[in-house]
């Protein structure tokens, strides 16, 4: 073979070799574009889908991949939350997830979350329904980064939880009343026109999730203050709802004034129910019955009309939330809490004693919730609201 006939021989097998490269690179680039497309497709269709989606209105569903974590491996529950630690026999409560009506929400990741809030601070505000929520949420990202290095900071009013390998801290800030709570003269002075105290500790945090509600109808030993201060004077007692309205409008003026909601995502959380009266999910003979507790629920109510009475608490606060400025993102699982009567911590608590146990009816509560539980599907709720 001659030279003529080599060089010839050479140029059609690199001319060969470049379009192949040319069709591969150009396959390649349409291979991805179509996988982002699909990426951003999905996205697009589940943010739709969120976006036209009542995300309180649905119903339970029996799943067995739930729960999100085990109680045994959470290195916080208040044994107050730790059912299964205090002899709770039935698990089926645990295998509930919340299906909206018309959409489907995402699965919590908590590695997502992290990843996502590297760097960042989320508070939760107020009784300790809210207590509930931050240990739930704690033992929800754990579970994801069972290795990661953590490190927990305990005080009053307010304890932090840190991931450190991701610069993420959790907080929760105990104030029953979201105003200020002054002593003076060894009388507790609920301030309804104040907040001041309290919410220094609020400022330049990434996400802020406030509850209050129940602790404005205790009276007698669990009433918390000792008078009321309105426009400078003192009253023993008032309408309890007056007073959280003027509590409430106290928080709503502050937060206009000092949140800016492009740097701070801002939540509320609906007033969380309780079973205490079985005449709100029996009918006929069992409604008559005497029983006033939780003890022994073991299934949630099915249905789409609110079982009971709707709370009071609910309406003063969207009343006082339609007159803000710059109103939080509500986050209103009061429907979704009140179908579940199988899930708070009846006599399973650690906060009680034989004899309390063996007396249901009296001392069973059915106030807060069991972990894992219920607050796990109000941090679902939260995180589909923050990412998606």
């Amino acid at each position: 073979m001659n030279l003529l006939s080599t060089t010839k021989s050479f140029s059609f097998r690199f001319l060969i070799c470049l379009f192949l490269l040319q069709f591969y690179y150009v396959f390649s680039l349409a291979a991805l574009k179509n996988h982002k497309n699909q990426q951003n497709h999905k996205k697009s269709m589940l943010l739709a889908n969120l976006t036209s989606c009542n995300l309180f209105m649905g119903s339970w569903v029996y799943d067995e991949t739930y729960p999100l974590y085990q109680s045994s491996s959470c290195p916080i529950i208040d044994s107050q939350f730790n059912c299964q630690m205090y002899g709770r026999p039935d698990t089926d409560y645990l295998k509930y997830r919340w299906k909206p009506a018309n959409c489907e929400i995402p699965r919590f990741t908590g590695l997502d979350f992290l990843m996502r809030m590297r760097g960042k601070t989320v508070m939760y505000v107020g009784d300790s329904l809210g207590r509930n929520q931050w240990q739930s949420f704690i033992c929800m990202i754990s579970a994801a980064v069972p290795r990661a290095q953590t490190k927990m900071i305990t005080g009053d009013p307010i304890s932090t939880f840190k991931f450190l390998d991701y610069g993420v801290s959790v907080s929760f800030y105990r104030t029953p009343y979201l105003v200020d709570i002054n002593l003076v003269q060894g009388k507790r002075i609920l301030r309804l026109d104040d907040i001041t105290k309290n919410s220094n500790a609020w400022k330049g945090v990434d996400v802020l999730s406030y509850n209050t509600g129940h602790w404005w109808t205790h009276k007698g030993a669990l009433q918390g203050w000792d008078y009321m201060d309105l426009g400078g004077k003192l009253y023993q007692d008032m309408d309890r709802l007056v007073a959280l309205e003027r509590g409430l409008r106290t928080w709503a003026r502050w937060i206009d004034a000092n949140i800016d909601k492009s740097r701070t995502r801002l939540f509320f959380q609906g007033v969380s129910p309780t079973h205490y009266n079985p005449s709100d999910w029996t009918t006929g003979a069992m409604s008559a019955s005497s029983a006033r507790s939780c003890y022994g629920e073991t299934v949630p109510m099915t249905g789409t009309a609110y079982p009971g009475t709707y709370p009071d608490q609910m309406r003063v606060l969207q009343a006082v939330m339609r007159d803000m400025n710059n109103p939080p993102f509500l986050l209103d699982i009061t429907f979704l809490s009140a179908m579940r009567k199988d899930a708070h911590p009846s006599i399973y608590s650690g906060a009680l004693t034989s004899e309390q146990r063996a007396n249901p009816d009296h001392s069973a509560d059915c106030s807060h919730w069991c972990l894992a539980g219920l607050p796990d599907t109000w941090n679902q709720l939260m995180y589909t609201a923050l990412f998606f």
